[in-house]
């Protein structure tokens, strides 16, 4: 099979694996799913998703973020890690979505890198779950996945992220990116993948490879 061949035949078998794409991170807006995703860098979302609503319920706007106490934000988002950092970021996301974008989050990459703590992952999950443009969100999950079925061979995500923008269809990058979350936990781990039985045999080019 072609890369493309290979590409859309794992759209079509995610599809069917997990015909609801949802992202697993619990946001009530598009501020607090930027929030979310921040809280998610070297964290689980099982975690964040236990975090954010002491959260989300102290702090309700953004001039509600702008204007916190680092420290306050700290605390709560302690058992995140990397707490210092995040509560820094997701001030200063607070302060620059509100007096440089009008308050509203941006919709598309280039601005939204602009934001303290936000890199292209986390802008591509934006633009994709809140405004519904072209993304792929390239995590450890895609970068394993997508080498184990063939579509690239390298690991740095930006070239990632752009070999696959020409393989998947715009309208798929999105959900696809979500179904490729969910069948790295499910089955492609990064240690022991369930090789057996495995949906994406037929399009894995290292069926067996731990």
């Amino acid at each position: 099979m072609t890369k493309k061949q290979r590409a859309l035949n794992a759209v079509a078998i995610l599809k069917k694996e997990y015909p609801e794409a949802i992202c697993s991170l619990t946001a009530g807006n598009p501020f607090e799913l930027l929030v979310a995703v921040r809280l998610s860098a070297q964290c689980t979302d099982a975690r964040v998703n236990l975090v954010t609503p002491a959260l989300f319920a102290k702090y309700r706007t953004l001039d509600d973020y702008a204007g916190a106490e680092l420290a306050d934000v700290e605390q709560l988002i302690k058992s995140c890690g990397f707490y210092h950092d995040k509560a820094k970021s997701i001030i200063g996301m607070a302060q620059m979505v509100r007096d440089e974008f009008g308050g509203t989050v941006p919709d598309t990459i280039e601005e939204l890198v602009k934001l303290p703590g936000v890199g292209r992952k986390t802008a591509n999950l934006i633009v994709g779950d809140v405004y519904g443009k072209e993304s792929i969100v390239v995590d450890t999950h895609m970068i394993r996945i997508a080498n184990r079925i063939g579509l690239v061979e390298v690991k740095e995500p930006v070239k990632i992220e752009m070999a696959l923008k020409k393989l998947i269809p715009p309208e798929e990058g999105s959900d696809f990116c979500h179904r490729i979350v969910l069948f790295g936990r499910d089955t492609c781990s990064a240690r022991k993948p369930k090789c057996d039985g495995c949906p994406m045999a037929e399009n894995c080019k290292r069926v067996g490879v731990k």
